[in-house]
């Protein structure tokens, strides 16, 4: 039998629809709260190198080499905070052979749609592997030696920079940040911004084009006024050029990188000094992806310091590279050096991953 309908006053109406009305704003606060505003990630890499010389020297190593943590946050939708802390080597402290490093640590403000600016402890625009060195982003189980021993990763600084971007694939980066301080010795100039001599700045601008599919031109500029951040020496400013393009084709993928130091050295310095006022290197990377999850590479690196005689050193690597996930990379490759980078021709086995 069917029942009869039942009135609803005005008044009940109303109670009804705010009953609604609050339960949907405790929906949505319930909702809002499950999102963090702060998220964390990070990524890690062991090695195993097993190399030998002509000299009888040999190199076993077993050495879980980065252990690296993000933690981000963000304020609102225009700025936001990003970090990197790494434990290198596994242990740190009096004695021990790792670091414990904050790697970034800033700020960034969206100015516009395509405008944002950075101000902190940040990466240095420049070269492939300084800003994206995940072990799944690569291959070989190293870094490659030219962005180590030339750019030099990686390499952060503290200061300031502008980036924009259009939507026909040209980006920019402007720096202004501390600078080196290491004279002609590029890799052991890095500060670090752990109390850094900022007498001297350094300037940093990037231009990169990413508007083909498949293809990446990059070019960075660096001024510093003065590498030793002391005018009563004899080694003064010094200039920074990196080019690099990345072409990929499908499963084929052909990368080249080029860098060069241009150090003022005054002829009253040292012959030390003075044999290393260019420094420079070059890589040639060829890849091909068997399947989604199993890539090869070949690559020719050279590069040279400067000193005394001939410098100019060489390595040859190949291998190969297993993803069982996308975040997560096995990798085995062989290298074969000329004399002056040390002879050291053997083996590598790598795990890495990313969150």
């Amino acid at each position: 039998m069917a029942q009869p309908a039942v009135a609803v006053t005005d008044e009940e109406f109303r109670e009804l629809q705010e009953q609604f009305n609050h339960l949907a704003d405790q929906v949505e606060e319930n909702s809002q709260s499950s999102k963090s505003d702060t998220t964390i990630g990070g990524y890690g890499e062991m090695h195993y190198n097993h190399l030998s010389d002509d000299l009888g020297n040999s190199i076993r190593e077993l050495d879980f080499h980065r252990f690296v943590l993000f933690v981000n946050h963000e304020f609102n939708d225009s700025i936001r905070f990003f970090s990197e802390f790494e434990i290198e080597h596994a242990i740190a402290g009096d004695g021990q052979n790792g670091e414990v490093e904050i790697e970034q640590a800033y700020v960034q403000f969206d100015l516009n749609g395509n405008t944002r600016a950075n101000a902190g402890l940040f990466l240095v625009p420049v070269g492939i592997l300084n800003e994206t060195h995940e072990p799944p982003t690569f291959y070989g189980v190293e870094r490659n030696p030219v962005e180590k021993y030339i750019i030099p990763t990686t390499w952060w600084e503290g200061g300031a920079m502008l980036s924009g971007n259009n939507p026909s694939g040209l980006s920019y980066d402007v720096a202004l940040t501390s600078g080196l301080d290491g004279g002609t010795d590029i890799r052991k100039g890095r500060q670090k911004v752990s109390k850094a001599n900022a007498r001297n700045l350094a300037a940093t601008g990037r231009v990169r084009y990413t508007g083909t599919r498949g293809l990446t031109l990059s070019g960075t500029a660096q001024y510093q006024d003065d590498m030793t951040q002391d005018s009563a020496d004899d080694i003064n400013s010094a200039t920074l050029v990196e080019l690099h393009a990345r072409w990929a084709i499908a499963d084929f993928t052909l990368t080249g990188l080029y860098a060069r130091w241009d150090i003022d050295v005054a002829d009253t310095a040292a012959a030390a000094d003075k044999e290393k006022d260019v420094q420079s290197g070059a890589y040639l990377e060829a890849s091909y992806k068997i399947t989604p999850r199993w890539g090869v590479f070949a690559r020719q690196n050279e590069w040279d310091n400067g000193g005394a005689g001939d410098t100019r050193e060489t390595q040859t690597d190949f291998g190969i590279n297993y993803w069982p996930h996308e975040d997560v990379v096995i990798k085995a490759d062989y290298q074969v050096q000329n004399d002056i980078a040390g002879n050291f021709d053997g083996f590598n086995l790598g795990i890495g991953y990313q969150f």
